[in-house]
Protein backbone atom coordinates (compact mmCIF):
# COMPACT_ATOMS: atom_id res chain seq x y z
CA UNK A 1 0.00 0.00 0.00
CA UNK A 2 1.41 3.37 -1.02
CA UNK A 3 1.01 6.33 1.31
CA UNK A 4 -1.53 8.88 0.08
CA UNK A 5 -0.30 12.25 -1.20
CA UNK A 6 -2.03 15.22 0.47
CA UNK A 7 -4.07 17.56 -1.71
CA UNK A 8 -2.69 20.88 -2.96
CA UNK A 9 -2.99 23.91 -0.72
CA UNK A 10 -2.77 22.02 2.57
CA UNK A 11 -0.52 23.33 5.35
CA UNK A 12 2.79 21.70 6.21
CA UNK A 13 1.26 20.17 9.32
CA UNK A 14 -1.77 18.90 7.41
CA UNK A 15 0.49 17.43 4.74
CA UNK A 16 2.59 15.66 7.34
CA UNK A 17 -0.39 14.33 9.27
CA UNK A 18 -1.97 13.04 6.07
CA UNK A 19 1.18 11.07 5.28
CA UNK A 20 1.33 9.81 8.86
CA UNK A 21 -2.31 8.72 8.81
CA UNK A 22 -1.83 6.87 5.52
CA UNK A 23 1.10 4.89 6.95
CA UNK A 24 -0.58 4.14 10.29
CA UNK A 25 -3.22 1.82 8.87
CA UNK A 26 -0.83 -0.77 7.39
CA UNK A 27 1.28 -0.61 10.58
CA UNK A 28 -1.65 -2.21 12.43
CA UNK A 29 -0.81 -5.40 10.56
CA UNK A 30 2.52 -5.65 12.41
CA UNK A 31 0.88 -6.30 15.81
CA UNK A 32 1.39 -10.06 15.86
CA UNK A 33 4.97 -9.80 14.66
CA UNK A 34 5.88 -7.21 17.31
CA UNK A 35 4.27 -9.40 19.98
CA UNK A 36 6.28 -12.40 18.80
CA UNK A 37 9.49 -10.33 18.65
CA UNK A 38 8.85 -9.06 22.16
CA UNK A 39 8.41 -12.57 23.54
CA UNK A 40 11.50 -13.86 21.74
CA UNK A 41 13.58 -10.90 22.88
CA UNK A 42 12.40 -11.23 26.49
CA UNK A 43 13.48 -14.89 26.50
CA UNK A 44 16.89 -14.08 25.01
CA UNK A 45 17.58 -11.15 27.34
CA UNK A 46 16.42 -13.05 30.42
CA UNK A 47 18.81 -15.86 29.47
CA UNK A 48 21.77 -13.48 29.38
CA UNK A 49 21.72 -12.40 25.75
CA UNK A 50 21.83 -8.83 24.54
CA UNK A 51 20.27 -6.63 21.89
CA UNK A 52 22.60 -4.70 19.59
CA UNK A 53 20.98 -1.80 17.71
CA UNK A 54 22.35 0.48 14.99
CA UNK A 55 21.23 3.25 12.67
CA UNK A 56 22.46 6.43 11.00
CA UNK A 57 21.38 10.00 11.70
CA UNK A 58 17.82 10.15 13.00
CA UNK A 59 17.72 6.35 13.04
CA UNK A 60 20.74 6.40 15.37
CA UNK A 61 18.67 8.51 17.78
CA UNK A 62 15.83 5.98 17.45
CA UNK A 63 18.27 3.15 18.20
CA UNK A 64 19.54 4.87 21.34
CA UNK A 65 15.97 5.61 22.44
CA UNK A 66 15.13 1.89 22.18
CA UNK A 67 18.17 0.71 24.15
CA UNK A 68 17.45 3.29 26.87
CA UNK A 69 13.97 1.83 27.35
CA UNK A 70 15.42 -1.66 27.82
CA UNK A 71 18.38 -0.80 30.05
CA UNK A 72 16.17 1.55 32.06
CA UNK A 73 12.45 0.87 31.98
CA UNK A 74 9.40 1.65 29.90
CA UNK A 75 6.60 1.64 32.49
CA UNK A 76 7.36 -0.44 35.58
CA UNK A 77 10.48 -1.14 37.61
CA UNK A 78 12.19 -4.38 36.63
CA UNK A 79 15.60 -5.91 36.08
CA UNK A 80 17.79 -3.99 33.61
CA UNK A 81 18.13 -5.67 30.22
CA UNK A 82 21.29 -5.65 28.13
CA UNK A 83 20.97 -3.46 25.03
CA UNK A 84 23.70 -1.50 23.25
CA UNK A 85 23.37 1.26 20.65
CA UNK A 86 26.49 0.70 18.55
CA UNK A 87 26.77 4.27 17.26
CA UNK A 88 26.99 5.58 20.85
CA UNK A 89 30.38 3.90 21.33
CA UNK A 90 32.00 6.96 19.76
CA UNK A 91 35.69 6.16 20.27
CA UNK A 92 35.28 2.67 18.81
CA UNK A 93 33.04 3.98 16.03
CA UNK A 94 35.47 6.67 14.90
CA UNK A 95 38.53 4.44 15.27
CA UNK A 96 36.93 1.69 13.17
CA UNK A 97 35.70 4.16 10.54
CA UNK A 98 39.14 5.76 10.37
CA UNK A 99 41.06 2.49 10.11
CA UNK A 100 38.66 0.29 8.14
CA UNK A 101 36.18 2.66 6.48
CA UNK A 102 32.68 3.66 7.54
CA UNK A 103 31.14 0.55 6.01
CA UNK A 104 32.78 -1.45 8.83
CA UNK A 105 31.74 0.94 11.64
CA UNK A 106 28.94 -1.33 12.91
CA UNK A 107 30.00 -4.68 11.47
CA UNK A 108 33.25 -4.82 13.42
CA UNK A 109 31.34 -4.09 16.65
CA UNK A 110 28.86 -6.84 15.80
CA UNK A 111 31.77 -9.28 15.45
CA UNK A 112 33.28 -8.03 18.72
CA UNK A 113 30.17 -8.01 20.91
CA UNK A 114 27.76 -10.39 19.23
CA UNK A 115 27.15 -13.96 20.38
CA UNK A 116 24.78 -16.52 18.88
CA UNK A 117 22.22 -15.91 21.66
CA UNK A 118 22.08 -12.17 20.83
CA UNK A 119 19.89 -10.14 18.49
CA UNK A 120 20.78 -7.31 16.11
CA UNK A 121 18.18 -4.70 15.16
CA UNK A 122 19.08 -2.36 12.28
CA UNK A 123 17.08 0.81 11.60
CA UNK A 124 17.04 2.54 8.21
CA UNK A 125 14.51 4.70 6.40
CA UNK A 126 15.91 3.67 3.00
CA UNK A 127 17.08 0.13 3.66
CA UNK A 128 20.16 0.81 1.52
CA UNK A 129 22.80 2.13 3.96
CA UNK A 130 25.99 0.23 3.19
CA UNK A 131 27.27 0.15 6.79
CA UNK A 132 24.00 -1.46 7.91
CA UNK A 133 24.12 -3.98 5.08
CA UNK A 134 27.67 -4.89 6.12
CA UNK A 135 26.49 -5.25 9.74
CA UNK A 136 23.69 -7.59 8.63
CA UNK A 137 26.23 -9.75 6.79
CA UNK A 138 28.41 -9.80 9.95
CA UNK A 139 25.43 -10.86 12.05
CA UNK A 140 24.69 -13.80 9.79
CA UNK A 141 28.35 -14.85 9.81
CA UNK A 142 28.36 -14.66 13.63
CA UNK A 143 25.12 -16.61 14.00
CA UNK A 144 23.13 -13.66 15.38
CA UNK A 145 19.45 -13.26 14.59
CA UNK A 146 18.98 -10.04 12.64
CA UNK A 147 15.86 -7.84 12.44
CA UNK A 148 15.31 -4.57 10.58
CA UNK A 149 13.05 -1.54 10.82
CA UNK A 150 12.97 -0.01 7.34
CA UNK A 151 11.00 2.16 4.97
CA UNK A 152 9.03 0.66 2.09
CA UNK A 153 9.98 -2.90 1.11
CA UNK A 154 11.44 -4.62 -0.78
CA UNK A 155 14.83 -3.12 -0.03
CA UNK A 156 18.32 -4.63 0.39
CA UNK A 157 18.38 -4.48 4.20
CA UNK A 158 14.99 -6.15 4.56
CA UNK A 159 16.16 -8.89 2.22
CA UNK A 160 19.34 -9.52 4.26
CA UNK A 161 17.70 -9.74 7.69
CA UNK A 162 15.80 -12.71 9.06
CA UNK A 163 12.70 -10.56 9.57
CA UNK A 164 11.77 -6.93 9.02
CA UNK A 165 9.13 -4.34 9.77
CA UNK A 166 8.66 -2.02 6.79
CA UNK A 167 6.84 1.30 7.12
CA UNK A 168 4.95 1.96 3.92
CA UNK A 169 5.55 5.67 3.45
CA UNK A 170 7.55 7.67 0.89
CA UNK A 171 8.44 10.21 3.58
CA UNK A 172 11.54 9.48 5.69
CA UNK A 173 10.27 11.56 8.60
CA UNK A 174 7.08 9.51 8.79
CA UNK A 175 9.11 6.31 8.62
CA UNK A 176 11.25 7.39 11.59
CA UNK A 177 8.24 8.50 13.60
CA UNK A 178 6.53 5.15 13.14
CA UNK A 179 9.78 3.34 13.93
CA UNK A 180 9.52 5.04 17.32
CA UNK A 181 5.94 3.80 17.72
CA UNK A 182 7.07 0.28 16.80
CA UNK A 183 9.98 0.53 19.27
CA UNK A 184 7.66 1.46 22.12
CA UNK A 185 5.24 -1.35 21.27
CA UNK A 186 8.13 -3.81 21.04
CA UNK A 187 9.35 -2.74 24.50
CA UNK A 188 5.80 -3.10 25.86
CA UNK A 189 5.69 -6.68 24.63
CA UNK A 190 9.15 -7.39 26.07
CA UNK A 191 7.97 -6.21 29.50
CA UNK A 192 4.75 -8.24 29.23
CA UNK A 193 6.70 -11.40 28.38
CA UNK A 194 9.53 -10.82 30.86
CA UNK A 195 7.95 -12.37 34.01
CA UNK A 196 7.43 -15.71 32.25
CA UNK A 197 10.93 -15.54 30.76
CA UNK A 198 12.44 -14.84 34.19
CA UNK A 199 10.57 -17.77 35.70
CA UNK A 200 12.82 -20.01 33.61
CA UNK A 201 15.91 -18.50 35.27
CA UNK A 202 17.33 -15.17 36.48
CA UNK A 203 18.95 -12.56 34.27
CA UNK A 204 22.67 -13.31 34.01
CA UNK A 205 25.06 -10.41 34.22
CA UNK A 206 27.56 -9.80 31.45
CA UNK A 207 30.47 -10.46 33.85
CA UNK A 208 30.54 -13.94 35.36
CA UNK A 209 32.35 -14.71 38.60
CA UNK A 210 34.17 -18.04 38.74
CA UNK A 211 33.59 -19.75 42.09
CA UNK A 212 35.93 -22.30 43.63
CA UNK A 213 39.31 -20.98 42.49
CA UNK A 214 41.77 -19.94 45.24
CA UNK A 215 41.93 -16.20 45.81
CA UNK A 216 45.12 -14.40 44.88
CA UNK A 217 46.59 -12.38 47.78
CA UNK A 218 49.51 -10.03 48.09
CA UNK A 219 52.55 -11.56 49.90
CA UNK A 220 52.99 -10.59 53.55
CA UNK A 221 56.16 -8.42 53.73
CA UNK A 222 56.70 -9.41 57.39
CA UNK A 223 56.68 -13.15 56.70
CA UNK A 224 60.09 -14.96 56.62
CA UNK A 225 61.46 -15.60 53.16
CA UNK A 226 61.16 -19.16 51.89
CA UNK A 227 64.12 -21.29 50.90
CA UNK A 228 65.25 -21.61 47.35
CA UNK A 229 65.16 -19.28 44.38
CA UNK A 230 62.17 -17.75 42.66
CA UNK A 231 59.64 -20.09 41.09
Amino acid sequence: MTAATPGPGATLLADHLSLLAAALLPLRGAEQMLARWGEELAQRLAAGGRLLVAGNGGSAAEAQHLTAELVGKLRHDRQPLSAIALHAETSALTAIANDYGYDEAFARQVRAHGRPRDHLLLMSTSGTSSNLLTAAHAARQTGIRCWAFTGPAPNPLADLCHEHLAIDSPDGQVVQELHLVASHVLCEYVELALPAALAAGPVRAGVEVVVGEPALTEPDPTAPAGRGGPA
